[in-house]
């Protein structure tokens, strides 16, 4: 049975996005699993809408470049989601970044996670890593810029605490 999972992150430049996608694609592959990743934003580095797409499978990506529904959506900021709404399967994840998100839209099949992934960065004194609490941890060292290589230990604390926000200690997530 082939698996072939689509995530796309949707938020505005200067959060993140499209290191996160970057992210999540680099962990995917350390797990030897084959990836496709492209990124759509603004020619505004800040404040323009950003959003990337990562989808990884167990072989051969099969997925056309426009990827017509998807299996789990991050939502950093209110401005892109209504456009991926549609797009989420039933069955799916939002992750939603509630801080910024206050009343996502309710789809029929989909799960919500709901992360206060600004206030929590901020409360940990890294506002920037609000994306990083949405995240992964396993490949940032090769994922960040050597300039950036120096908040590998603040975003892995940023991830942690986003991880045991969304799966309590002990408890195993129902994500299939």
């Amino acid at each position: 049975m082939r698996v072939e999972h689509a995530v796309v992150m949707t938020g505005i430049g200067g959060q993140g996005i499209q290191l996160v996608a970057k992210l999540l694609a680099q962990a995917a592959m350390r797990e030897e699993k084959q990836v496709m990743m492209f990124g759509l934003f603004m020619g505004t580095i800040r404040g323009g809408s950003s959003e990337s797409t990562v989808v990884i499978a167990d072989r051969e990506i099969v997925t056309p470049p426009i990827v017509p529904s998807a299996w789990a959506v991050l939502a950093m900021h209110p401005e892109g989601l209504p456009a991926l709404g549609r797009k989420v399967e039933r069955g799916g994840v939002l992750v939603f970044n509630s801080t910024l998100v206050h009343a996502p839209p309710v789809w029929d099949g989909v799960r919500h996670l709901a992360v206060p992934a600004t206030e929590m960065a901020k409360a940990m004194g890294q506002p920037m890593g609000a994306s990083m609490v949405a995240s992964l941890h396993a490949a940032l060292g090769e994922v960040l810029p050597p300039h950036r290589r120096k908040l590998i230990d603040a975003n892995t604390a940023c991830i942690t605490r986003g991880a045991e926000h969304v799966v309590p200690a002990g408890r195993v997530p129902a994500w299939g």
